[in-house]
């Protein structure tokens, strides 16, 4: 008995030794899911809302890659030293896109849509450098993009479709820099035909210049070259961090294409809009405010608002509508201003739609909704008019019998008679006739049962 406890006690206390035999895949973790022993050593991985965060070597990672992401979110981690964002689909690297990154040392932008890059892009990164934007659309940029970047070493820049013209030589001037012996290799000009296919770090800058005061004569024919559709990042302006599009003053006679999803803000005003057509914020579902005043709308179709249900503030002010058609509302179930000051509203059956909806929906506030035609209406609040609209018939004097008596309606006779002696016999007998009484039968038939 005492052997076979000895026995038993020997068998736990090897169990019980590190690093032998076999651990169950809850034993390797630890209590925060943290992996010891296995793969790469020092290395914590855990979910955000859409991208992995990771630490290596003492350094915080953010895994954003593969998300099909149009910006940058405010709410990241703002500690991170390393943001993956490769093949994702934004457009434009607006101003003061990263600065809230300010210990970044990395950033891959690779493989996404990028064609615009504002002069302050990379403001607040002191700290990056590396860059990647390769394999994107970019087509020119100056040296403004890399002041913010004192510390940049490493910039991938090629299989972009760089237009070697003078917008380009301080660029290329300052990659050519032999202390930049790593920022901008294999990035090649894919225009003009002189230059297509020279490397920018090879290339004599002052062809670039040179190809733009080419007699005009000289210059390739644009005959026959496709229009590149330019779509509303690279039109207007995206503003930071709250997410604005600012198109005013843009010239614009129609809603640019390709709005950014994540937008919450659109201001259109001051442009020469005519028609909104169906459908053109239909993938703007984060849209919050749209401000269309100043252009000069005259129709807008029914489906033009379809998509934009959390549309809270919209401003059709100085324009020329007269009314709207049926149902144009009916996707904004959460708007709560609406402002159409300034525009001929016309009081006529067509109105009724707008009053109708705004009754049904009490908690918008609305305001500029004067009658301007018809002129005896004009200056009217429309739903003054819609009330006149809508009311009860004035009743005929000759109708009320019931406070004249019969002595009126003798009087009207007598009246009618009158009127009968004045003309002509022959015109007399087209009017209505008094009932003549019947003659008495002078024989009375008597019926015996």
């Amino acid at each position: 008995m005492r052997l076979f406890t000895i026995i038993l006690l020997l068998l736990l206390l090897r169990s019980a030794e590190p690093g032998r035999g076999t651990w169950s895949k809850a034993t390797e973790r630890g209590p925060w899911g943290r992996v010891r022993g296995r793969g790469r050593a020092g290395v914590m991985r855990r979910q955000t809302q859409e991208c992995k965060e990771y630490m290596e070597s003492g350094e915080k990672y953010l895994d954003c890659q593969d998300r099909q992401l149009t910006f940058v979110r405010q709410n990241w981690p703002k500690d991170i030293h390393h943001l993956l964002l490769a093949r994702n689909k934004i457009q434009v690297l607006s101003a003061n896109m990263f600065d809230q990154f300010t210990q970044l040392k990395s950033l891959d932008l690779q493989q996404n849509a990028i064609s615009l890059i504002e002069d302050d892009a990379f403001s607040g990164l002191s700290q990056l450098t590396t860059l990647l934007l390769q394999h994107n659309r970019i087509r020119t940029a100056s040296e403004e993009l890399l002041l913010p970047l004192p510390r940049l070493t490493y910039l991938r820049i090629f299989d972009n479709p760089w237009s070697c013209r003078c917008p380009l030589d301080s660029l290329v001037r300052t990659l050519q820099v032999p202390s930049n012996r790593n920022l901008g290799n294999y990035a090649k000009c894919a225009e003009p035909r002189s230059l297509k296919g020279q490397k920018l770090k090879k290339l004599k800058a002052d062809l670039l210049c040179a190809e733009d005061n080419r007699p005009e004569d000289v210059k390739e024919p644009q005959i026959g070259r496709p229009i590149v559709k330019t779509d509303a990042v690279s039109i207007c302006h995206l503003k930071y961090p709250r997410l604005l599009l600012d198109c005013k003053h843009k010239g614009l006679n129609h809603i640019p294409p390709e709005l950014p999803l994540e937008m919450v803000g659109l201001d259109m005003s001051n442009n020469i809009v005519k028609h909104l057509r169906p459908k053109q914020f239909l993938q703007s579902k984060e849209l919050k405010l749209l401000n269309l005043s100043s252009n000069n709308l005259q129709h807008i179709d029914t489906a033009a608002f379809a998509g934009l249900l959390h549309l809270h503030e919209l401003d059709l002010s100085n324009n020329s509508l007269q009314y709207f058609q049926y149902a144009v509302l009916q996707d904004l179930y959460f708007l709560r201003r609406l402002t159409l000051d300034n525009n001929p509203w016309n009081c006529d059956y067509n109105i009724h739609y707008l009053v109708y909806w705004l009754k049904h929906h009490p908690s918008v506030s609305y305001t500029g909704l004067i009658c301007s035609e018809p002129q005896e209406f004009k200056g009217w609040r429309v739903e003054d008019y819609v009330k006149t609209y809508n009311g009860e018939c004035p009743v005929d004097k000759h109708m009320e019998g019931d406070d004249m008596g019969q002595g009126a309606q003798e009087g009207s006779e007598n009246e009618a008679q009158e009127v009968m002696g004045e003309m002509g016999e022959g015109q007399g007998q087209l009017l209505p006739q008094p009932i003549k009484e019947k003659q008495r039968n002078p024989f009375e038939i008597i019926r015996l049962s």
